[in-house]
């Protein structure tokens, strides 16, 4: 009763309150008009028809719009409503609007430097392809100097991060989808308010919704006082808006404009694995950056910045030291709801149709469509050696049964499954050939697929990819690979909630 009173008291519960609350009273006034049934119900079904020919006109993946359709049809008032005010992965007019200098700042800010785009070309054409499309799509140069360094774990990330931040002496920038007040938060809060004491540029910006639970409400004015310039992203209120589907789920660290990280790992204690154990052993990857290719990063934070706290200013491109050419090319890259443009799919796509002998990949969820599960059962059925690896102890139960029903196409399909016994897994990488990866935010799910802001990097013979090689050589016998008799063999039951969770699965 205790932890009932308490959740109810918390701003989740309050906001989640004011939210029912709404639902309630829109469903309250449909029925204060029952005595025009008759008309209302005419009425929802024409403008329920009218709006299954919108959905079906817009540039959305068609998952998406069958999971809009059903309910709007099964339904017609309630699907109607729900969809005005949820539906579509596109930003509102008003956010869009006021978040539309972000691309003005790439395209002005981030210039392809031809001469290393020509040198991939020589090198591989294919390659170059995938480059191109980064830097014509969402203005994201590929670059050569910069060293990398992949991390198969968040103790190893951590490891490297505190001593990063102590060498601090200009500038550093945080973008965090989670942050959780811990041991490990504990210790970079000490690192940033000294640096800010010294004079260093310190500046978070934290999703508020991924950080409701973890972090008091207005967390931002502790840190103003401590000297560190600190922003919340998209703040969760009790208002039914279509805004609460866009997240800041990007993983950025920069340190001077010529150090950055990115990857799966979050600032909080289970990334590290310490405190309880909630899903076993915790595995997660990051890639480090310095060089170059960090100007990249620099940006994309600081647009996003321009953006939450209103301001205009990019820092200056800092002069970097020349690194040896053979450490190969990178490219990070960005995905946002700003251009309907899947970026993250299409990086992933391409690395899978370019790959000759293998594609490895690790994921915490895979809930994927049918054009997806199409790439990797042909690569599969072309003789490729496709792998994935999921999770063996899920965060969120109906997300594992998400991830377990799109097992049976892909194992058909000869597509190999592995499961990590030890606990949760929650790296984003892509692995292909020994030669090309990708390591990032982005999920194998709709929400980072479409509806987040995210970010990655595309590496093509960088120097960490043998790192990367080696997890996962490392990964795999720790793994219980799934097959297609164990994954078919289940109740009629359990089959029909896993069709109705992949059916609405883009919704979740």
């Amino acid at each position: 009763m205790k932890r009932l009173l308490k959740l109810l008291l918390s701003r989740i519960g309050m906001v989640s309150l004011g939210i029912l609350l709404q639902l309630f009273v829109l469903l309250a006034s449909l029925l204060w008009f029952k005595d025009y049934k008759p008309v209302i119900t005419t009425l929802s079904t024409i403008l329920s028809w009218l709006l299954i020919l919108y959905v079906l006109s817009l540039p959305e993946n068609p998952a998406y719009k069958m999971a809009w359709i059903i309910p709007i049809l099964g339904f017609p008032v309630l699907g109607l409503s729900l969809y005005l005010l949820f539906g579509g992965s596109r930003l509102s007019k008003r956010l869009r609007r006021k978040m539309g200098d972000i691309d003005k700042t790439l395209e002005e800010t981030m210039v392809q430097n031809e001469t290393v785009m020509e040198a991939l070309r020589q090198d591989d054409p294919g390659a170059a392809v995938q480059a191109r499309y980064l830097s014509n799509t969402v203005h994201c140069p590929v670059y050569q100097n910069t060293e990398t360094d992949y991390y198969d774990s968040g103790e190893r990330f951590f490891s490297r991060v505190f001593a990063s931040l102590e060498r601090a002496e200009k500038t550093i920038y945080l973008e965090y989808f989670i942050i959780e007040e811990g041991e490990i938060w504990s210790q970079i809060l000490d690192i940033l308010t000294r640096k800010a004491a010294q004079g260093v540029d310190v500046r978070l910006i934290y999703d508020d919704f991924g950080c409701i639970q973890r972090l008091p409400t207005r967390y931002e004015r502790r840190l103003e006082a401590l000297g560190i310039r600190a922003r919340a992203f998209n703040r969760f209120v009790p208002i039914l808006n279509s805004r609460l589907n866009n997240r800041d789920h990007r993983k950025l660290l920069l340190i001077d404009g010529v150090e950055g990280f990115t990857g799966g790992v979050n600032l909080a204690d289970e990334y590290a694995n310490l405190g309880k154990r909630r899903f076993g052993q915790w595995k997660d990857a990051a890639v480090r950056l310095r060089g170059e290719a960090v100007w990249s990063m620099t940006v994309m934070f600081l647009s996003m910045w321009n953006y939450v706290a209103q301001e205009q200013a990019v820092d200056q491109k800092p002069e970097f030291a020349l690194l040896p050419k053979e450490l190969g090319y990178v490219q990070p890259y960005l995905d946002t709801p700003l251009d309907d443009e899947a970026v993250g799919r299409i990086v992933f796509s391409n690395v899978i149709t370019g790959a000759r002998n293998y594609v490895w990949i690790m994921t915490p969820y895979l809930i994927i469509d049918e054009g997806m599960a199409e790439t990797l059962t042909n690569a599969a059925k072309s003789g490729i050696d496709v792998r994935i690896i999921t999770p063996g102890i899920p965060d969120k139960p109906y997300v594992y049964e998400m991830t377990r029903a799109n097992y049976d196409p892909l194992l058909a399909g000869g597509v190999r499954i592995f499961e990590y016994s030890p606990g949760f897994v929650h790296s984003k990488v892509f692995l292909s050939d020994d030669i090309t990866a990708a390591v990032g935010t982005v999920n194998l799910d709709f929400r980072s697929l479409y509806l987040h802001f995210e970010d990655g990097v595309w590496l093509y013979r960088a120097d960490c990819i043998a790192a990367i090689r080696a997890d996962f050589d490392a990964s795999f016998p720790q793994c219980r690979e799934v097959k297609l008799e164990e994954s078919s063999r289940i109740s009629v039951l359990r089959h029909l909630y896993r069709s109705i969770l992949r059916l609405l699965s883009p919704l979740m």
